[in-house]
């Protein structure tokens, strides 16, 4: 960890060690933390993308079939500001409907264009090829408007791991103390890390916690290609994947409180630029 993620997590270790919470495991649980990129619209932060605005897509890419939520510049994101092996330019392009479906379906895709690529308008409607009223209602609702970032640190949010073949579930793996580190990351969340409805990197959120978002995220794309719905090469070992973005679309859509969308990706297809290869998941609890 840099000295600059220790400074900054510094608030929760002091809280844990206050709490009672053994130093050591106090230190193996901050030797997990990531950085992340905090995005929203306001914060004082540089510009490195937009919520919504004109879909721009190279002509070889097919229109998405999911609606547009965000572009990202790479080139504009601080130095450092993810442990992803994300490209240095181009913009990565986010899609996704904030919808739960069955465990054999992604829901939102991730498009990546190289700088220098000529693109072209699209029709940002497309998604919606049967003109169903609320759906278009709802994407109405989508937010809108420039994206400031703020590189930040991320703890998990989760403290369990399911028993492999069996009901139940214990805390995580080499650490005995999860429930209680998570209680304290909730504690000191707010004086260390800013929120916001997207992030890139880090760990993943959502409403109702305590296992990882993106361990179900990856078994749900085991399943989709089990099942012949997802045509991509998958493996089913978390470490093989990392998250690529959260949105908390709850904070902003009416109707989808409490939903958030998770873009996950294996980490050799992040490195080989095939982030059609992306799958997403979402939570929402009606």
């Amino acid at each position: 960890m840099t000295s600059g993620l220790w400074d900054l997590l510094r608030p929760f270790r002091e809280e844990a060690i206050a709490r009672d919470i053994p130093v050591d495991d106090v230190e193996r649980w901050l030797g997990t933390a990531r950085r992340c990129a905090v995005l929203s619209r306001e914060g004082g932060g540089a510009v490195v993308g937009c919520f919504g605005g004109p879909l721009l897509l190279p002509a070889d890419v097919p229109d998405p079939a999911y609606p547009f939520v965000a572009s990202i510049d790479l080139a504009a994101l601080p130095a450092d500001a993810t442990d992803l092996a994300l490209p240095p330019d181009g913009r990565l392009l986010l899609f996704a409907f904030p919808e739960t479906a069955d465990d054999y379906e992604t829901m939102g895709s991730v498009v990546y264009v190289p700088a220098g690529s000529a693109v072209t308008e699209r029709d940002r409607n497309a998604w919606n090829s049967f003109d169903i009223d609320d759906y278009q209602a709802m994407f109405k609702e989508f937010p809108q408007g420039p994206l400031q970032a703020t590189a930040s640190v991320s703890l998990p949010y989760h403290h369990a791991v399911e028993f492999p073949g069996g009901p139940g579930s214990g805390p995580l793996p080499g650490h005995p103390r999860s429930e209680e580190l998570v209680e304290v990351w909730e504690s000191t969340h707010d004086a260390i890390a800013p929120e916001g409805p997207l992030q890139i990197g880090g760990y993943a959120w959502e409403e109702a916690i305590y296992t990882d978002p993106l361990a179900i995220a990856v078994s749900r794309a085991v399943k989709a290609a089990e099942a012949g719905r997802w045509d991509r090469p998958v493996s089913g070992d978390v470490s093989d994947w990392v998250l690529l973005a959260d949105w908390y679309a709850g904070m902003d859509v009416q109707g989808w409180e409490s939903a958030t969308v998770h873009w996950v990706i294996q980490r050799e297809d992040l490195s080989a630029r095939r982030f059609d290869h992306a799958f997403t998941s979402v939570f929402w609890n009606p």
